[in-house]
């Protein structure tokens, strides 16, 4: 590949990593303790994310188990929790914390479906953006004197970049329909 095409590459690469933590945030019936990655509590005046105070395991498939290494931190993280999108209340037992994943109805499961998919294509969006901006960098390059053939070339290895995220991006949808429509 083309030294010039490997920064509209780069920032592809980042948008699929982008959607794949979006995807992994989707709860699809089964216990993921992903869903608690953008969740920060307050230790000692520095928001922190949950994993790095405390041990967050899935002891069964449609349950998270989090046990802090402090014992004042039972409070915040259950209060940090309740007050998120997850919709789901913590059970406290005053040494850990149990979230029990109800199973998912059909109308869930079907909106569930549609945000996956509104999701991946804001994703192909980002990744056809970038595409464009690498053809007009590409287009630049005439005043550069490099040949309308190189250019061309160019052009259509970025295109050929771009087809193949955009594959990725639809693969990573489809997966993840999938998985939230399983019962």
């Amino acid at each position: 590949m083309d030294e010039r095409l490997k920064p509209f590459e780069e920032k592809m690469g980042k948008t699929m990593n982008n959607l794949f933590s979006e995807l992994d945030s989707i709860r699809a019936g089964r216990a993921n303790p992903h869903i608690l990655d953008h969740l920060r509590v307050d230790y000692y005046g520095t928001p922190t994310p949950i994993q790095q105070v405390a041990n967050v395991n899935v002891p069964e498939p449609r349950m998270i188990q989090i046990s802090p290494w402090e014992p004042s931190m039972l409070k915040v993280i259950e209060k940090e929790i309740q007050s998120s999108d997850i919709g789901i209340n913590p059970t406290n037992d005053g040494k850990a914390l149990r979230l029990v994943f109800p199973e998912l109805t059909e109308e869930r499961r079907k909106d569930l479906a549609k945000d996956v998919k509104k999701k991946g294509e804001e994703a192909k969006v980002a990744i056809r953006n970038i595409r464009r901006d690498a053809v007009d960098a590409m287009k630049k390059l005439e005043k550069e004197d490099v040949s309308e053939d190189e250019i061309k070339d160019l052009e259509d290895e970025v295109q050929k970049l771009t087809d193949s995220f955009i594959k990725k991006a639809d693969d990573a949808v489809k997966k993840k329909t999938d998985e939230v429509m399983t019962v």
